[in-house]
């Protein structure tokens, strides 16, 4: 960070275009936010996220409200722990207050980047209750939406993907999305930050390094230069359809499922009367609000059949859970063994 030398007057950095597009977002994303509650922003110390904890430094004052910042130290590098009281330190110099520093321990679950990700939300979680704060701000960029849509895309995980990341998830807001990576640079270089840079975005071993290294540049060059762009419109417009999709689920859901003890049921007719989109979210609905289970694509269509390819088969059995046709109804019961009975109960 830069110092003023003794008795110097103070010079503030000039407002150029990406310190404004920065601020500006962020004073969008906390419109709404309770007066005098507390901010956090999730800092890595790295562009994006300083340039996040400058804006927010800046406008949540402004917006009546405090704003402190969560650095999480994941342990994966010799110099981690450096790392992060580096990132805190700007923190402070911008004038954030709490600044929390909490080491975690990744494991192995998933692979490298779902394990450290795990364990960060978790961290970051612990530390917002800690402080009751009322939102943690992340510093994902409009590249690494495109990121997302191209991987989920890999992976074809449907419109849940396609949607990619959405702006608000709870106390979670990334204020960001609509702005590209080298804008978040050039606020941190207006500003006089010096961000650090994670040697991991530079490891092709991880799959979202090759996609930004590799595979954009080559779809830019080869398709059109605004494919970042297009790929976020696309996700903008995928959650649009995807949320407007889940309303009508839950509407629906309301009148058709039947609940009972030790599980639930839907109407066959009603599942066949709608299209197959509406058809696998309740399905998937059920599964995921009455028994806490997250079905596949495969095991959502396994249980449709018992609705649209009905010849007698038998149940269907997850995780947990026992789904079976008996008569006019798709019945979901828990498959959990019952607790030994007490002894002493006679």
């Amino acid at each position: 960070m830069p110092t003023t030398p003794p008795g110097a007057p103070e010079r503030r950095p000039r407002l150029t275009p990406a310190v404004a597009d920065a601020r500006r977002a962020v004073r969008e994303s906390l419109a709404g936010l309770p007066e005098g509650s507390l901010v956090l922003v999730a800092l890595s110390g790295g562009p994006d996220s300083l340039a996040l904890a400058a804006a927010a430094a800046f406008e949540a004052p402004r917006a009546g409200l405090r704003a402190g910042a969560a650095v999480i130290d994941h342990g994966l590098q010799g110099d981690s722990a450096a790392v992060a009281e580096r990132a805190a330190d700007a923190a402070r110099a911008l004038g954030l207050e709490p600044v929390v520093v909490r080491r975690v321990d990744v494991g192995a679950a998933g692979g490298p980047e779902a394990a450290a990700r795990t364990a960060r939300y978790a961290a970051l979680d612990a530390i917002a209750d800690e402080l009751q704060a009322a939102a943690v701000l992340l510093g994902h960029s409009r590249d690494d939406q495109a990121e997302t849509v191209l991987l989920g895309l890999a992976r074809g995980s449907g419109t849940a993907s396609l949607a990619g990341m959405a702006p608000v998830v709870g106390r979670y807001r990334r204020p960001l999305l609509g702005l590209r990576r080298a804008t978040l640079a050039a606020a941190c270089t207006d500003q006089g930050l010096e961000p650090w840079h994670d040697p991991h975005n530079g490891d092709a071993a991880f799959a979202r390094v090759r996609v930004r290294s590799s595979i954009l540049p080559l779809m830019e060059s080869q398709l059109d230069a605004g494919v970042v762009d297009a790929l976020a419109r696309t996700a903008e417009i995928a959650r649009e359809d995807s949320d407007a999709l889940d309303h009508m689920v839950d509407e629906i859901a309301e009148e058709l499922v039947d609940l009972a003890e030790g599980g639930c049921s839907l109407p066959v007719a009603a599942l066949l009367a709608n299209p197959p989109a509406l058809r696998h979210r309740l399905i998937r609905l059920v599964a995921d609000a009455e028994f806490g289970l997250a079905l596949s694509r495969a095991q959502t269509l396994e249980i449709a059949r018992l609705a649209t390819d009905w010849h007698g088969q038998g149940a269907v059995h997850l995780s947990g859970i026992r789904v079976e046709r008996e008569g006019g109804r798709i019945v979901f019961r828990s498959s959990a063994p019952e607790p030994p009975a007490d002894p002493q109960s006679d």
